[in-house]
């Protein structure tokens, strides 16, 4: 049986998250019978130190429960490959394009599926902005609500919704305190969805309802504060096409083993959003409640992520 590292922690804003999320995986793999050492990079100075403790730990495979940061821009899998480790999820190339929204949003729009409309800021634009209607250009093309988000986050870490214009300037601030550049998005009304896509195949749409207010760190990490419906309930053409948008996009970006891709839509046609190469795998996590959705398990779910790491 292979023995397997599985990461978790790390330095991210996502750290929280990542440590629950390699508990849960850890614990799934040992049930499975595999022999398991949880790590956390955090405890590391570098790669190579990383990757000096995995050879003397004799891993056949790495099990990546990390989530943003370097764990998931593609950083970590370069170093896992050019040390001919096999490892879960994408490799540096899908991890580094959808990591970076504004590159991912232009790739898909480049393939006909619709996004909403943006404007990218690499740095804090807004300080000589001092009157509501130096912002009118921006109103102009994106509307109100703006969503306001790091360019290369996730978990909605550091990301506003702006209903008045005089909110945008600290709402920039804060995401810039998450990346160097931010996303300011079109709000699209309607439904939140989400496609879970394992091994190229997506599974059945979940619809992601807050309580209250919108879909925030806290709704999403927070038992009880956000309602999910597997399946979906929208029209059977809609999830379909939602489907073959996700299938597609995980063609496009060159994503392997598992990916969640995120979506709204508003009653006419759905939205590309982001691509999470690294799914939340924790008790509230959607990736395994699309699993159970088509009857696999947690423990299978984390097995047949690792036979798709051996490919």
């Amino acid at each position: 049986m292979d023995k397997i590292a599985v990461l978790e922690g790390g330095t991210s804003p996502e750290r929280e998250i990542s440590l629950r999320s390699g508990e849960a995986i850890a614990k799934a793999l040992r049930e499975k019978g595999y022999e398991v050492i949880e790590l956390d990079p955090a405890d590391y100075s570098d790669f190579y130190s990383l990757i000096s403790k995995l050879r003397t730990e004799r891993i056949s495979i790495v099990f990546i429960g990390l989530h943003g940061g370097t764990g998931e821009n593609g950083e970590l899998q370069a170093a896992l490959s050019l040390a001919g480790f096999k490892y879960t999820g994408s490799g540096p190339k899908a991890c580094t394009l959808t990591m970076d929204k504004y590159v991912s949003k232009l790739m898909a729009l480049d393939e006909g599926i619709p996004a909403p409309e943006y404007i990218l800021m690499r740095e804090d634009l807004l300080n000589d902005y001092q009157d509501p209607i130096d912002f009118s250009a921006i109103e102009a093309k994106l509307g109100l609500p703006i969503i306001v988000k790091p360019n290369d986050s996730g978990s909605s870490v550091g990301i506003s919704i702006v209903d008045k214009l005089f909110e945008l300037k600290d709402a920039v601030k804060l995401a810039l305190t998450y990346s160097d550049s931010v996303l300011l998005e079109q709000y699209i009304p309607g439904k939140e969805l989400t496609a879970t896509v394992l091994d190229g195949k997506a599974l059945p749409l979940i619809e992601i309802r807050p309580l209250n207010g919108w879909y925030d760190f806290n709704n999403k990490y927070s038992k009880g504060h956000s309602e999910y419906l597997c399946p979906a309930p929208v029209e059977e053409s809609v999830s379909q096409l939602i489907q073959l948008y996700a299938e597609r996009l995980w063609k496009i970006f060159g994503l392997k083993g598992y990916a969640r891709i995120d979506f709204r839509y508003d009653g006419n046609k759905p939205y590309f959003l982001e691509v999470n190469t690294l799914p939340g795998m924790t008790d509230l996590s959607l990736t395994p409640m699309a699993a159970k959705a088509v009857g696999i398990n947690f423990p299978e779910l984390v097995d047949k992520i690792v036979s798709l790491a051996k490919k």
